[in-house]
C-alpha cells in the first residue's frame, strides 16, 4: 500500500475541528510547593488545540476554516476576532450558557507543561455545529484535521465522529491528533482506534502511541502514523515507509502549542505534495520554533 498523499499540487483548504479558548500560562520559577507561594510569570493568551492549529496553518499561508463552539462572552468574542484577523474563517457556534474554554498551563523550568483544562462551551459541541465549508474538489484540495479532545469528551464525541464521516463522504483527506494519553486510557485503546479507523494520518506523541498499543496495532486501523518525540524529533510509519527526523538542539522555553505547530507544518508540507521525510522536517522545524517562545500561537511579526 502506498503512503497516502495528495495527488495534485493545488492550493489546499484545511478545516480544523477543535477547541477554542484562553490559556492562563504560568511559567514557574521553581518547583510548586503546595500550600505555599511559588513565584511565577503569568500571562493570558489565546489557546485551545483547534484554535492553535488553525493559527499555525494560517501562518503557513493555507486557506483555513475552524469549526468550534465558544461562549456568549468576551473571551469568545475576542477569540473570534483574533482568529479572523489571522485570516481564518471562523465557523463558530455560540453557547448561551457555558463559558468559553479556559486552560491553566503550568510551564516548568525545563519547558515541559502541565494543563488544567475547563473545556467550557466545547463540552456542548454538537453535530448541528458541524457544517463543512463547500469546496470545489476539481480545483482545490480539502482536508479535515480533528483534535482528539473532541472525541475524548463524551459531550462532544458525536460531533467529532460526524465531522470525520462528513469529510470522508465529501472526498476529503483527514488527520487526527489524539491529544491526551490519560484520556485514551479511560476510553480504551480499541475504542479510540475504532473511532479513528480509516483516518489518513494519526498524529500522536510517544505517550499517546503507547496508550494506543504501539505502531503495529495502530497501523491495522490507519493508513499512516506520525509520532512526535518531543526534543528528539518525529517519525513516520506506514506500510511501505518508515523514517525519523531529529529535532535541532535548541533551548525549549515553552512546549505549549508545539504539537499544534508541528501538525500545521507537517500538514502544510504534506498537502503540498511533499514526501514523508520532507513533511517530517517541516513539522519538526515548526514545532521546535514554537517551543522556543512563550505561548501556543504564532507571535506577531
Amino acid at each position: 500500500m502506498n503512503d497516502p498523499a495528495p495527488a495534485a499540487p493545488t492550493r489546499p483548504h484545511v478545516t480544523v475541528v477543535g477547541d477554542v479558548g484562553l490559556d492562563v500560562v504560568t511559567k514557574l520559577a521553581g518547583a510548586i510547593v503546595f500550600g505555599h507561594d511559588t513565584r511565577a510569570q503569568v500571562s493570558v493568551a489565546p489557546g485551545g488545540a483547534g484554535g492553535n492549529t488553525a493559527a499555525w496553518l494560517a501562518r503557513h499561508d493555507l486557506d483555513v476554516s475552524l469549526i468550534a463552539r465558544v461562549g456568549a462572552d468576551e473571551a469568545g468574542r475576542t477569540a473570534r476576532a483574533e482568529l479572523t484577523a489571522a485570516g481564518i474563517d471562523c465557523l463558530f457556534a455560540e453557547d448561551p450558557v457555558l463559558a468559553t474554554c479556559c486552560v491553566v498551563v503550568l510551564v516548568a523550568e525545563d519547558g515541559d507543561r502541565t494543563m488544567l483544562a475547563d473545556r467550557g462551551a466545547n463540552k456542548a459541541f454538537s453535530e448541528a455545529d458541524v457544517v463543512l465549508p463547500d469546496i470545489d474538489l476539481s480545483t482545490r484540495r480539502a482536508h479535515l484535521h480533528l483534535s482528539g479532545y473532541v472525541l475524548l469528551d463524551e459531550g462532544s464525541r458525536a460531533a467529532g465522529l460526524a465531522s470525520l464521516a462528513a469529510a470522508r463522504a465529501a472526498g476529503w483527506t483527514t488527520s487526527l491528533d489524539p491529544q491526551a494519553a490519560t484520556h485514551i486510557g479511560t476510553v480504551g485503546a480499541a475504542t479510540f482506534l475504532e473511532w479513528a479507523h480509516g483516518v489518513d494520518l494519526l498524529l500522536p506523541n510517544d505517550a499517546e502511541l503507547a496508550a494506543l498499543g504501539g505502531v503495529e496495532m495502530v497501523l491495522q486501523h490507519l493508513k499512516a502514523l506520525v509520532v512526535t518525540h518531543g526534543r528528539h524529533g518525529a517519525s513516520w510509519y506506514s506500510a511501505d515507509q518508515r523514517a525519523t527526523v531529529p529535532a535541532p538542539q535548541v533551548h525549549e522555553t515553552d512546549s505549549t502549542g508545539a504539537g499544534d505547530a508541528f501538525n500545521a507544518g507537517l500538514l502544510a508540507s504534506w498537502l503540498a505534495g511533499a514526501d514523508p521525510v520532507d513533511a517530517l522536517r517541516a513539522g519538526v522545524l515548526a514545532g521546535t520554533a514554537a517551543a522556543a517562545a512563550i505561548g501556543a500561537r504564532p507571535q506577531d511579526g
